[in-house]
């Protein structure tokens, strides 16, 4: 299995202990409903999409949703979180074929 890309923004880029910031997590995935055929064979494409993502911030999960294929391909997920100190930020994903991955981001607050 290749590794997917993916990308976590944070929102500002200068934040510091206490404040709220925008995360946004990014994947390129193809989301597959499962509905739509291919144009050259005409066959149906076989669902495969995101179906479920953990946002993990020191260890603890913050935040986890459950999605469905009727996402958008390549999507972005976006919370808002309370920035408690340094360390890791990381997301978690897995889709419905029950491919995994993850992406992480160090967290460093300025004051």
């Amino acid at each position: 299995m290749e590794a997917r890309k993916s990308l976590i923004k944070i929102k500002p880029k200068r934040y510091k202990n206490g404040d709220i910031v925008k995360v946004s997590f990014m994947i390129m995935h193809p989301m597959y409903t499962g509905a739509s055929k291919d144009k050259k064979t005409k066959k149906i494409i076989p669902a495969k999409y995101i179906n479920s993502l953990k946002f993990i911030y020191n260890g603890k999960e913050i935040t986890n949703m459950k999605v469905w294929e009727s996402v958008s391909t390549n999507p972005v997920f976006t919370i808002y979180m309370k920035i408690n100190g340094k360390g890791k930020l990381t997301v978690k994903y897995t889709d419905n074929t029950g491919e995994s991955g993850e992406r992480s981001k160090k967290i460093k607050p300025k004051g």
